[in-house]
This record gives C-alpha cells, structure tokens and sequence, in this order.
C-alpha cells in the first residue's frame, strides 16, 4: 500500500515512517510549516529542516503552510493530504501519534472524509519501550525543545541516551511527567535513523530559553 507520512522531523513521525515502510511504500513524506509556536496539532521547532532529512530519506516532501490558528490548520492539513491522494497515488496516511487523542481523531477524520486508511503504528506503545526502540535502532535523537519543570536549559540540544532516558523516567516517576514528551514537556529533532542515507550534522546553533522553556534552534547542518 502507498503510504504519505506527517512528517515532523522528530522522533515519533521518524520511527512510526521506519515500521510502515515494513510492510509498505512511503511514497511521500507530509510537513505543515505553522507559524504558531504553540500550535495544538503540529511541531515547530526546526520543522524548515524536514528539507535536508527528506533528502537524506530520498523520499519526496509536501509543505503547506498555515497561519496556525486551531481548528482552520486542519483545513490546510486536509488539503495537503488531498494533494497527496492525488499526486503521490497515497491510500493512507501514517502518524507518529502516541497518546494524543485530539490529534489522533483530527487526522483520523480527514482520511476518513478522503478514504484514506489512517495508521497509527506507535499508538498507545509503552514510552519508556518507545525510547529505548530507538536507542535499540541507533537512532540519533536531540532535544529541540522544552515546556516545563523540571527541564532545564541544559536539556536543549542534549541527545537521547540511555543516560537520559533514565532521568526521564525519574521525572515520570516524581512529577507525573510524560517521558516520550507526549503531552509537549519536550520535543525532539532526529539526526540520523535507519532510514537516512547520510547523517546530519549541527554546524550552528542558537539556544532561547527562559523559566524551564525554549527552543534549541538548529541554524546549520551538513550531510555526512
């Protein structure tokens, strides 16, 4: 089956794109660009460099853009996924979604409208599982950005470890934390997985961070 995948560059739309191309073709890759960083449906930190890992993947990338503003993104998303349906030949969209149930009904109610098959291969996976998958998979994960005690700046751009992992799960364990990051304590950029064929390098960055959030913006990568 000819899939399109919501592409954010993070780690769930990046490993949920890795286990449906199993079974079936990932013919397009999808990005929406909004402009609201507090967004309810889609990643924004760094979300311009889905570029460079699109080409890394050598899969074709969609954009759209959108103003950001609730409940109208969606119409940008679905008309997104009918450019996809028609162009690419896609009969399902995948999502990286886990927990999120406003998410998870949104996009399930576009395809359903479109006659699309919506596949959530992550969903309701175990967190702490979920990460040490990706370790297990040498993924190569970074922290993009933070919304919440008890981070701190120190976690911007700080990568994925088994070391980090445990910390995390301390976190869940002491202030009802979402380890995976699920509920926006954190986000996440992936340099490399499985499935890029060069990995990226930050050549430049810049940190913004107050009062336990900010971004870990990526100014410039190279290809290796």
């Amino acid at each position: 089956m000819k899939l399109g995948v919501l592409f954010s560059g993070g780690k769930d739309s990046c490993y949920a794109a890795q286990l449906a191309s199993k079974d079936h073709e990932i013919s397009c890759l999808l990005s929406v660009f909004s402009k609201n960083k507090e967004s309810y449906m889609f990643h924004t930190p760094n979300i311009e460099l889905t570029k460079v890992q699109a080409y890394s993947m050598d899969i074709p990338l969609v954009i759209v853009e959108t103003e950001g503003k609730k409940e109208k993104e969606l119409k940008e998303l679905k008309k997104l996924i009918k450019f996809a349906k028609k162009e690419y030949g896609v009969e399902g969209i995948v999502t990286g979604a886990i927990e999120s149930v406003y998410q998870a009904t949104r996009v399930q109610k576009i395809c359903s409208e479109l006659g699309l098959w919506c596949f959530n291969p992550l969903w309701q996976k175990d967190q702490i599982e979920l990460l040490n998958e990706l370790i297990e998979n040498k993924y190569e994960v970074i922290v993009s950005g933070i919304a919440g005690y008890p981070l701190d700046e120190k976690w911007l751009g700080k990568k994925l470890t088994k070391s980090s992992i445990k910390d995390l799960i301390k976190f869940k364990e002491k202030y009802s934390f979402n380890p995976s990051g699920e509920g926006g304590e954190w986000e996440s950029f992936v340099l490399n997985s499985p499935m890029f064929k060069e990995k990226l390098i930050v050549s430049d960055s810049e940190v913004d961070y107050k009062n336990h959030a900010g971004i870990f913006y990526i100014k410039g990568v190279d290809l290796k």
